[in-house]
């Protein structure tokens, strides 16, 4: 994580020693929540291993994963973390996984401190804006075998732990669907 932090040039080494010492190593098995829907989110994770997904519940109470989670990079219930009110999504470790976790009153407490954090809070939620932005527009222009063939060129070595109906979810197609473009398109 320190090295994914002295790569934004805003934070000091004291700073990210500072970030570090606040942090907490935790492992999740296999299907271990990091939150759960209706629960508040207290905590912003950075992944060091595995992958997670993040999903929500259908009108029709089908799980729809809508965003996958690699190793560096920062994983956390947003909307619940900035606002304090009930998640309305999940997040699943698919793998062993290990994070680095900080609470909120620490980057609160780490926010009032320098104005170098504001700074570099606000690099990590514009990223997470245009992310966001990139995922709503992949998928209101872009097909299916387009998406599938982007999350296999920017996460390759992870795509084959992704169970397959975690994958056509987050694409938007069935099962079948993507068993046919896994089998045209080579890996």
């Amino acid at each position: 994580m320190k090295n994914f932090l002295k790569s934004f040039d805003v934070l000091s080494d004291s700073q990210i020693d500072e970030i570090s010492n606040l942090s907490d190593l935790r492992t999740l098995q296999k299907d271990d929540f990091l939150i759960k829907e209706g629960k508040v989110s207290k905590e912003v994770a950075f992944v060091v291993s595995g992958i997670f997904r993040s999903f929500y519940y259908s009108s029709t109470s089908d799980q729809v994963t809508y965003c996958f989670s690699f190793p560096n990079t920062f994983v956390a219930a947003y909307s619940s973390f900035i606002s304090g009110n009930n998640s309305n999504i999940s997040i699943q470790a698919l793998v062993k996984s290990e994070i680095i976790v900080i609470q909120k009153h620490d980057i609160d407490r780490l926010e009032l401190s320098d104005p170098n954090w504001i700074k570099f809070f606000k690099i990590l939620a514009e990223q997470e804006y245009v992310e966001l932005e990139k995922r709503f527009f992949l998928i209101q222009k872009e097909k299916a075998e387009l998406r599938y063939e982007k999350l296999i060129n920017n996460n390759p070595k992870y795509i084959q732990e992704i169970p397959l109906n975690y994958l056509a979810s987050y694409l938007g197609i069935s099962q079948r669907h993507l068993s046919r473009l896994r089998a045209s398109i080579t890996i």
